[in-house]
């Protein structure tokens, strides 16, 4: 599958199209790293195709929301 310019444009439809190939990729990549031994790597690239399939469900939106997130407290470090 390409993700043509076109696909992004389109909205929601890019959108799940675009994910879906994310998803894919993150997919052969996790099987390359894990082939390499790259432990660390394959689980990095697991947890993104994790995150990919949870955006795709609809479990998980695409973004966390940046204006919905908790105020600091405001405690120096």
């Amino acid at each position: 599958m390409v993700v043509k310019k076109n696909d992004v444009e389109n909205g929601a439809s890019g959108e799940v199209e675009n994910i879906a190939y994310i998803r894919q990729m993150l997919g052969e990549l996790r099987q390359v790293a894990r082939q390499e031994g790259a432990d660390m790597l394959c689980y990095l690239i697991e947890m993104a195709y994790v995150e990919a399939g949870d955006i795709q469900s609809g479990r998980r939106h695409l973004s966390i929301g940046v204006g919905k997130r908790n105020k600091s407290t405001g405690v120096p470090l």
